[in-house]
């Protein structure tokens, strides 16, 4: 009778201990992909043998529609004692392999890094896992060769000693100095295509990109933060945007919303409807995003600046760049500004910290204590900074966000460069239609409205925050932790 009881009894633990495993199955596992926040891509033709004159087909038939929007899942963080950046992931090749690439407005060129690069990153310690593209690996990958079209346009004409029979090259150098280099590639980029609230669909378009083979800066392999390349998504036709409006998969029409409290955010190519956004016309034939600055005002007082400084012409206005982490503003208007924000506070202590933040210590509330800066625009159109949007937390210490530019590289010199320090927190729309830009404060963690093209049906898309590969692992981790002690209290 003992031996019957002490079986029924091991048998009940059984029964109540595979319950509570079923139980952390069903409840957890979900928690660890919802978490992500992410519409993941997947190749259609994944498993199947398909010849390359389907895919070529499938190419074809999505060229006939405009798509209703593209939503980007996006990742990143706003805080400037950081790099700072966002990212988007995207597939590339057949099959499809994912990519993190950085989100930047401010050039033109999309390029990941190459199986053949020796000084690329390995490893990131923002947790995903960084991935070389192989063009061996995708049989829909081809070289693109000097004498094609695009390799004419990118290099202003034919380059010397570039022949029919070679591969494009390519070299993109940014404003901090840092480097890439390489060659063009053509492949499949897939995306997700919104189809309804919160909804999307797999979709895909041939893209012309750069093969990283050698990097140097902040591209190369020192850089802890990094990432497996950056997506252009300047106004020249060879930026990402161009090239599948010039196919007639999108309108020529992006917007994105950085969130600087959570991470991630939105990023969307699309007629966004909602929220309204007041618009400011673009300065023509400028090579980045270039808008007419007339006036600087700080708290309820405008900055007496020289006329000169908001005059039209070459390397004026204010560029509106994603790809910059802070604010860059010329000399005649850095000084007065900073001077008039720390004369708020006459007994302040500032102190200059790695040779390039004005810091001070402050217990108070620095929107209380200090006053918003706002830059006028054309077109009635402004931008309120707020204090803790420029004022950033450091070591103790308040630093000021704002950068004189007369103090960095030459190419900055004098230059007005607004970059996540100030479009964070907001739904900027790029309207390259239209040759406008414009933006509004706005909570990036909730939802925009963008309008399908065709059918006139408006879609709610939402916000993404992409975690990295070691938070996911963290979590699997608790969850075989706790099962293996189940399985251990079964067996003891």
């Amino acid at each position: 009778m003992d031996m019957i009881c002490s079986v029924v009894t091991r048998r009940n633990r059984f029964t109540l201990i595979f319950f509570l495993v079923v139980v952390i199955i069903i409840v957890l596992i979900p928690a660890v992909s919802s978490d992500s926040g992410v519409f993941s891509v997947k190749y259609r033709y994944a498993g199947q043998q398909r010849s390359l004159s389907d895919l070529k087909a499938h190419d074809d038939r999505r060229q006939l529609r405009i798509l209703a929007g593209v939503d980007l899942p996006l990742g990143g963080s706003g805080r400037p004692d950081t790099v700072g950046l966002y990212y988007a992931k995207v597939g590339i090749g057949t099959p499809s392999k994912d990519y993190y690439v950085q989100v930047d407005t401010g050039s033109d060129i999309m390029w990941v890094n190459c199986i053949q690069c020796r000084e690329c990153p390995r490893t990131s310690s923002l947790g995903m896992e960084l991935t070389l593209y192989n063009i061996k690996d995708s049989v829909s990958g081809k070289l693109v060769p000097c004498d094609e079209e695009f390799c004419y346009e990118v290099n202003g004409g034919p380059l010397s000693g570039c022949t029919a029979n070679m591969s494009c090259p390519y070299l993109e150098i940014y404003g901090d100095g840092s480097s890439t280099a390489g060659y063009f590639v053509k492949d499949v980029v897939q995306y997700d295509r919104v189809s309804g609230d919160l909804q999307t669909t797999s979709s895909n378009g041939s893209v012309i990109f750069g093969c990283g083979a050698r990097q140097s800066g902040d591209l190369g392999p020192t850089n802890e933060e990094a990432l497996d390349g950056i997506l252009g998504f300047g106004k020249s036709n060879s930026s990402m945007i161009s090239q599948l409006a010039a196919t007639r998969k999108v309108k020529k029409i992006f917007a994105h919303c950085l969130d600087g409290i959570n991470g991630g955010g939105i990023f969307a190519i699309g007629h966004v409807v909602q929220p309204k956004v007041n618009m400011t016309p673009l300065i023509p034939n400028q090579p980045h995003y270039n808008v007419n600055m007339t006036a600087v005002q700080v708290g309820e007082d405008f900055l007496h600046l020289p006329t000169e400084e908001f005059e039209a012409g070459d390397r004026k206005g204010a560029i509106i760049d994603s790809g910059t982490t802070l604010a860059y503003l010329p000399e005649i208007v850095y000084e007065p500004l900073v001077s008039k924000i720390i004369s708020q506070q006459p007994d302040l202590k500032v102190h200059i910290v790695r040779d390039e933040y004005t810091c001070f210590q402050y217990s108070g509330s620095v929107d209380d204590g200090f006053p918003n800066v706002t830059f006028h625009f054309e077109n009635s159109v402004f931008l309120k900074v707020h204090p803790h949007e420029y004022l950033f937390p450091f070591e103790g210490l308040w630093c000021i966000g704002w950068q004189n530019s007369g103090m960095q590289s030459r190419d900055r010199r004098n230059m007005t460069l607004l970059g996540d320090l100030v479009l964070s927190n907001r739904l900027v729309l790029y309207d390259l239609e239209n040759q406008a830009i414009g933006w509004t404060e706005y909570n990036c963690s909730s939802s925009i409205k963008v309008q399908d093209e065709r059918t006139g049906t408006v879609h709610l898309v939402g916000s993404h925050s992409i975690y990295s590969n070691a938070s996911l692992n963290v979590q699997w981790g608790i969850i075989f932790l706790f099962l293996s002690m189940l399985l251990h209290a079964l067996v003891y």
